[in-house]
């Protein structure tokens, strides 16, 4: 059994698709057979892994909205145990063309389901928004971890977030669950301390106990088309995914399965 996970929340510039790309080539680095799929049409989690956006026919957008095999979207990237599915810059217009047809919401589960059993982690990187591309995501995902950075305006974002979760629960994905949320981009200021500590005391258990600090090197390794472990394994930012991923596994167990 995979453990497909959806990184999400609607609010742009809190390291989602840096956790996405980071914590699938961590879980690979494990040996963790990982895939890894980019459903934002800025396409940026392909590009920090060297595939450029739409040097592809065969992406994420052919499979939502023609039906392709989601096997015949997957491209190799340099890590043994890591696979990518791309975006396209089509995804722009994809909420819209899909927003009469049946089961619109489910399209990407659908598309899963056949290769899930491949893998032993399924990472969803979804746009930063609640629209309909982002509850494809959620609606695939046995659970949701949730990037948060530590400003002012997190804890708003974050019962935004929370608050679709729930909706989600309620309808097309009831065993939904929060898988956990990770403080990234975290500064050694004042502010910052405040905000983790009371995100840690109102969400107790449900947070991560690594904290993804800023770093200028992972920053710099998506202009460079590599996960953060290729451009500078020695790095702060570097050893924190790592551990993240040493976390995530042992929260969830072998394959995933819920721990």
């Amino acid at each position: 059994m995979s453990r497909i996970l959806t990184i999400a929340n609607q609010k742009g510039g809190v390291g989602k698709t840096t956790t996405a790309v980071n914590l699938a080539a961590s879980l690979a680095a494990a040996e963790r057979r990982t895939l890894l799929i980019d459903i934002d049409p800025q396409g940026n989690a392909g590009s920090a892994l060297g595939v450029r956006r739409d040097d592809s026919a065969r992406s994420i957008y052919e499979v939502l909205l023609d039906g392709l095999p989601l096997a015949e979207a997957v491209r190799k990237t340099e890590l043994k145990f890591l696979d990518l599915v791309p975006a396209s810059r089509h995804l722009v217009g994809a909420e819209l063309e899909v927003a009469d047809v049946p089961g619109r919401e489910a399209r990407l589960r659908q598309a899963v389901e056949p290769v899930a059993d491949a893998y032993e982690y399924v990472v969803i990187d979804c746009p930063p928004s609640l629209g309909l591309l982002t509850l494809n995501g959620l609606v695939a995902a046995k659970g949701v971890v949730i990037p948060l950075q530590c400003e002012y305006y997190a804890l708003e974002g974050l019962a935004d977030i929370l608050r679709t979760i729930e909706l989600v629960k309620a309808g097309p994905n009831p065993g939904l669950k929060v898988d956990g949320i990770v403080l990234t981009m975290f500064s050694a200021n004042n502010l910052a301390t405040q905000v983790a500590d009371e995100i840690r005391k109102t969400f107790s258990k449900q947070v991560f106990k690594t904290v993804i600090p800023r770093n200028v090197r992972l920053s710099e390794a998506p202009s460079h088309g590599k996960p953060i472990l290729l451009y500078d394994v020695s790095s702060k930012g570097c050893q924190s995914y790592l551990e993240l991923a040493r976390e995530v596994t042992g929260r969830l167990g072998r394959a995933g399965r819920a721990a």
